[in-house]
């Protein structure tokens, strides 16, 4: 059973007639009685009593009947929403961000993308790098978009936008008066990280090596589990840190 053989009963029982049940379809009379003979076959029931001038529904075709216009309206529903999903008309796109991307860059992309497609919605999670990743992998997000490139089985990775890494203190620190530091100088300072496993902190490192530098070297004055948390102890004057520049472009 099909529904081009639920749509030709439909027709047919309407219009009491296969030639005219045809006209509508746009199909031949003949394919219109192959249509439904299939269906009786499938059902292993007759459906209509053929007369001279009209066709009749039987017992069997007056049971089927308006289950075929529930079956034929759902799928017209569920058609109309698959094509308006095509064209971008409705959805849900679930994204996932660590907190760079999340907290400071998409919220304003979101309210543009939401403006062009308000029949979409948008759900971001934001979490460390590392879970991104991880309901990327197990299909809990759309997409995921981290401060560091991500490398797995069945990931795509590709490069979005350019950011860089400054530092941040407070400004009564000595450091404001310098203008410049020299990155070796990061050595003398109370430093406050990120935790391990974040974009950030992973990033921190890197650079740190090609400088012939190491955060064990350096003194530790807490890890936090945001930027945000981080910006705001060193505006307590807890230490200095080294973070996104999207976070304190204010």
């Amino acid at each position: 059973m099909n529904f081009k053989q639920i749509e030709a009963f439909l027709w047919v029982a309407e219009m009491q007639s296969f030639t005219k049940a045809a006209r509508q379809l746009y199909m031949s009379q003949p394919a219109v009685s192959f249509q439904i003979k299939a269906l009786e076959e499938d059902l292993e029931a007759d459906l209509f009593q053929r007369g001279d001038k009209k066709v009749i529904l039987t017992e069997a075709g007056r049971l089927l009947y308006p289950e075929a216009k529930k079956m034929l309206r759902h799928y017209h529903k569920i058609k109309a929403g698959l094509d308006d999903l095509k064209g971008l008309k409705t959805g849900t796109l679930v994204l996932g961000a660590s907190t760079i991307p999340g907290e400071y860059i998409l919220p304003l992309l979101i309210g543009g993308f939401k403006e062009a497609y308000p029949g979409i919605r948008v759900a971001l999670k934001v979490a460390g790098s590392g879970l991104v990743t991880r309901w990327l992998r197990e299909r809990e997000i759309d997409l995921g978009i981290t401060g560091v490139p991500v490398e797995g089985d069945g990931i795509e990775c590709s490069p979005w936008m350019q950011d860089e890494m400054v530092l941040i203190v407070n400004p009564n620190h000595p450091w404001v008066k310098s203008g410049v530091i020299d990155i070796s100088e990061i050595k003398t300072s109370v430093m406050i990280f990120r935790e391990q496993g974040s974009g950030t902190r992973r990033t921190l490192e890197k650079k740190l090596e090609t400088k012939g530098l190491s955060l064990e070297n350096i003194p530790h004055g807490m890890e936090l589990g945001s930027t945000r948390a981080v910006i705001t102890a060193v505006e307590a004057g807890l230490g200095v840190s080294i973070v996104s520049r999207c976070a304190v472009k204010d």
